[in-house]
């Protein structure tokens, strides 16, 4: 689905207009962009969390010349960790769960 879908899913579901439900998936990137700009963490219970997270500097090696090492500096990378109700939801789509597996029966 991509941004264009999710507006007009959104405007169906909600009862509200195309622009309304592009003003509001607007909305929410700013929300989440500039508080995680400003080091905070948007957390949806049932959904997940958005934060940002420092990438250490590292060696690297030159993708033109593969003998020459070169200095990769930290850099600030998005992250998003999955909710519970998010991961519950997912897992019980598709084929049925696997049955636990039983002990054996003793023998006598």
């Amino acid at each position: 689905m991509n941004k264009a879908e999710l507006i007009g899913y959104l405007s169906e579901k909600v009862g509200v207009t195309k622009k309304q439900a592009e003003d509001m998936v607007e909305s929410f990137v700013d929300v989440v962009t500039s508080t995680l700009k400003n080091g905070g963490e948007v957390n949806i219970a049932g959904f997940g969390a958005f934060m940002a997270k420092t990438r250490a500097a590292r060696m690297g090696v030159n993708p033109q010349k593969p003998t020459e090492k070169i200095q990769i500096g930290a850099v600030t990378v998005p992250k998003f960790k999955a909710g519970k109700g998010l991961k519950d939801a997912l897992k019980h789509t598709g084929a049925a769960p696997a049955a636990a597996p039983t002990a054996p029966a003793p023998t006598m």
